[in-house]
C-alpha cells in the first residue's frame, strides 16, 4: 500500500495492485498447463436416421455392422447369433479387409451397462477404430 502526501486535505492512500496481478498471472499459467491434462472419454458416434422420404441404400446397409447385446448373455452381429468367446474373432474377420473400421453397439432395455461396456471393449480390441451407440430413439427415427 502506498501513500501520497499532498497539499490538499492530508494523506491519500493508493492500493498497490502489482502483487494481485502477479498472482493472477501465475493462476492463468497453472490453468493453461493443467487443461490439456484433463482425462478425456472415449469418442463415440451416433448414427443419424435418414430423412423420412429417402430410401435406405442397400450397399450402405450391408456395410453397417451392429453388435446387439441381449439378455441372458446373447449377442448378435447383424442378425447373426454369436457368443462372447466368438465376438472378437468374428469382428476381426469382418473388418480384416475393410478400410473404414466403424461399428455400432446396441443394448436391449433390460441389459446392464456392464455388458454393453464389455462388448465395446471387445470391439475395440478387435481393431474397430470408432464405436457408435444406437439408442431406442435413434432407432425409431426421432
Amino acid at each position: 500500500m502506498g501513500m501520497q502526501v499532498g497539499e490538499s486535505k492530508g494523506a491519500l492512500a493508493d492500493m498497490n495492485v502489482v502483487p494481485l496481478i502477479d498472482i493472477l498471472l501465475v493462476l492463468i499459467i497453472i490453468f493453461m498447463v493443467i487443461t490439456p491434462l484433463t482425462p478425456k472419454g472415449m469418442d463415440t458416434l451416433v448414427p443419424q436416421p435418414p430423412p423420412k422420404d429417402q430410401q435406405v441404400n442397400p450397399d450402405l446397409e450391408n456395410k453397417t455392422v451392429v453388435v446387439q447385446v441381449q439378455l441372458n448373455n446373447k449377442l448378435k452381429i447383424n442378425n447373426e447369433d454369436t457368443n462372447w468367446d466368438g465376438l472378437e474373432p468374428r469382428l476381426e474377420m469382418i473388418f480384416k479387409e475393410r478400410a473404414e473400421k466403424v461399428a455400432f453397439v446396441k443394448g436391449d432395455d433390460d441389459v446392464l451397462f456392464q455388458e454393453v461396456a464389455r462388448a465395446i471393449d471387445l470391439m475395440r480390441s478387435a481393431g474397430i477404430d470408432k464405436v457408435g451407440l444406437i439408442t431406442a430413439k435413434i432407432e425409431a427415427g426421432q
